[in-house]
C-alpha cells in the first residue's frame, strides 16, 4: 500500500491569501499561484510557477504559511504535481459569438453584487473577464437589509458550497447606473456590456429598455427571476407567468434594436413554459438560472430576529442549473435562441459542462464573491488547455456537443453492468465502502478487520457504484461493462 498526499485535498486547505506570504518567502517561484491552479482544476499546468524552486525555497515557503491550523504541505503538493503537459503556445482562442456580439471569451460576471459600480467592473475587465451583466436596474427605491448573506459549508472556515442571499437590485439612482454603463462601453469597447433591467409595469419595462439602449450597451437582459423582491409583480413573480414573460419581452423587443435576453427563474416546474413564451416574443437569448428559493436556519442570518425565504446559489446548485439548460436546449422548437448558463460555476470544467449542453457563454457570481475576479486566469487556462488536448480550435465546436448523449430513463441500457474493483495499492483500509454498502447499498462488501481489507462479493454486487463515490482515496475503480448474467 502506497501512502501519498492527496494534492486536491491539501490544496483545498489553502486560504488563497492576498499577497501570499508563502510566495513572498520563495525566491524562485510562486507556490501560491501553483496551489491556486490545483485548487481550480489546473494541476496539469501548475508546475510552471514552481519549476525553478529548490527544496530550500519550498521549505521557506511552507514555514511562511499563515494557515490557522497547520501549514499547507507545499513541498509535498509540488512533489506530487503531474508532469507538465506538452501543449504548446499559442493556445486555442476562446472567442465566441453571442447574439451576434463578438466575445473574447465566454466568461461574464452575472448580474449581482460582483458588478455594482464602475470601478468593480473595470477591474474585472482589466483582469480578463469578457463581459458583464450589470446589476439589475429598476425604478423602485431599493433599501437592503443587514445581514443579507448566509452560507452552507463543510468544516473548513471560509469555504462554502452553498450561498444564500437576500440582496435585491441596484441601489444606485437609475441615471447613475446608465452613466456607468455608458462609460464602461466607451472605455472598454472590446468588452461586452449588458444592462439587466426589471420593471413592474409595461411602461417601466419600456422606459428602462430605452435608457439602456441610449447608454450604448451591447444588449439588455430582462430579469424575470429575482426570488426575493419585496414588491409583487416583479422578479420571479413574473418569471413564473408565461403570459407576462411574453408581454414584457414583446414590449422591449418592439422598442430596441439591440439583442434582448430573458433571464429565467428555476422556481418553476417546467422552465420551457416561460422560455417558450419569450421565444414567441422574439427573444434573442435566454439566461438561466437565477437563484433558487431557499431557507437556512442560522441565527447569524436573521434580520432583527426575523427570517425569510431567499435565493440559493453556489456550486451546490450546478446540477439543477444544468438540468434546466438541458430542458431548454433539447426543445427543438426554440431555434436560433442562444443560451447563457448560470449556476455554481467555479472551475473551467464547470463552465465546460454548461457549454457542452448548449451555452455560448456562462455567468459567474458566487465563486467571484468567494475567491475574487482572479479566478478568470484559471477559467481561461483550463478551458484552453482542454481544447488544445482535444485538438479543438473553435469554442463553438463544443457548444451542445453532449446533448445527444442525454436520453429518457426508458432509453437507458439495462442489459449490462459495470462492476467496481479495488486497487489494493491505493486502498488504506478505512472501511468506508463497507459501511456504506452495508447500510445504504446491497450488502455486497465484506471487511476483514484484522487485515483491514474490503472485498467485493460479485454475486451480490449490482454495480450501483456507491462504494466508488464514498472512497476517500479513489481506490475503487470501474471495471469493464459486461452483459448481465
Amino acid at each position: 500500500m502506497t501512502k501519498q498526499i492527496h494534492i486536491d485535498e491539501e490544496a483545498a486547505r489553502c486560504l488563497l491569501c492576498v499577497d501570499a506570504p508563502c510566495s513572498q518567502a520563495c525566491q524562485t517561484g510562486d507556490p501560491a499561484r501553483a496551489i491556486r491552479a490545483v485548487r481550480f482544476d489546473n494541476a496539469k499546468t501548475a508546475r510552471q510557477w514552481v519549476a525553478a524552486c529548490s527544496d530550500a525555497d519550498l521549505d521557506a515557503a511552507e514555514q511562511a504559511c499563515i494557515h490557522y491550523d497547520r501549514p499547507i504541505r507545499i513541498g509535498e503538493i509540488i512533489k506530487h504535481l503531474p508532469e507538465q503537459t506538452g501543449v504548446q503556445a499559442p493556445l486555442p482562442s476562446l472567442e465566441i459569438d453571442f447574439c451576434g456580439i463578438k466575445c473574447e471569451n465566454p466568461f461574464f460576471l452575472a448580474s449581482s453584487a460582483v458588478c455594482t459600480n464602475y470601478d468593480m467592473v473595470a477591474r474585472a475587465f482589466d483582469m480578463g473577464w469578457a463581459g458583464v451583466m450589470y446589476k439589475t436596474i429598476c425604478l423602485q427605491e431599493i433599501n437592503e437589509v443587514s445581514p443579507r448573506f448566509d452560507a452552507m459549508s463543510d468544516h473548513a472556515a471560509g469555504d462554502f458550497y452553498g450561498f444564500r442571499n437576500m440582496e435585491q437590485l441596484s441601489e444606485n439612482p437609475v441615471d447613475v447606473d446608465f452613466d456607468i454603463l455608458k462609460r464602461l462601453k466607451q472605455n472598454y469597447p472590446s468588452k461586452v456590456v449588458v444592462a439587466s433591467i426589471m420593471g413592474q409595469t409595461e411602461e417601466e419595462w419600456v422606459e428602462l429598455a430605452k435608457m439602456a439602449q441610449a447608454s450604448g450597451v451591447d444588449a439588455v437582459e430582462l430579469n424575470f427571476s429575482c426570488p426575493q423582491m419585496r414588491l409583487t409583480g416583479m422578479g420571479s413573480d413574473v418569471g413564473q407567468n408565461p403570459e407576462l414573460v411574453m408581454f414584457y419581452t414583446s414590449y422591449v423587443k418592439r422598442i430596441v434594436n439591440i439583442p434582448v435576453i430573458a433571464k429565467m427563474t428555476p422556481n418553476i416546474t417546467r422552465i420551457n413554459d416561460p422560455a417558450m413564451a419569450s421565444y414567441y416574443a422574439g427573444v434573442d437569448a435566454i439566461s438561466a438560472i437565477n437563484t433558487i428559493k431557499s431557507v437556512t436556519m442560522n441565527d447569524r442570518a436573521a434580520v432583527s430576529d426575523r427570517k425569510t425565504v431567499s435565493g440559493y446559489s453556489g456550486r451546490a446548485v450546478k446540477p439543477i442549473a444544468l438540468r434546466f439548460i438541458l430542458d431548454m436546449a433539447k426543445n427543438t422548437i426554440m431555434k436560433n435562441v442562444q443560451f447563457s448558463g448560470i449556476g455554481g460555476i467555479e472551475t473551467w470544467r464547470d463552465a465546460l459542462e454548461f457549454i457542452q449542453l448548449g451555452c455560448n457563454n456562462v455567468q459567474v457570481c458566487t465563486a467571484v464573491m468567494q475567491y475574487g475576479y482572479r479566478i478568470i486566469d484559471d477559467l481561461k487556462m483550463g478551458l484552453q488547455g482542454y481544447m488544445a488536448e482535444r485538438g479543438i480550435h473553435s469554442l463553438a465546436q463544443l457548444v451542445g456537443e453532449q446533448i445527444p448523449h442525454f436520453v429518457t430513463p426508458s432509453e437507458l441500457d439495462r442489459t449490462t453492468v459495470v462492476y467496481p474493483m479495488i486497487d489494493r495499492n491505493m486502498c488504506i483500509g478505512c472501511g468506508r465502502c463497507y459501511t456504506s454498502c452495508m447500510d445504504g447499498g446491497h450488502q455486497a462488501i465484506s471487511f476483514d478487520t484484522e487485515q483491514r481489507r474490503p472485498s467485493i462479493n460479485g454475486r451480490k454486487c449490482v454495480g450501483c457504484h456507491l462504494c466508488l463515490l464514498v472512497c476517500p482515496t479513489g481506490a475503487i475503480k470501474q471495471a469493464k461493462r459486461i452483459e448481465k448474467k
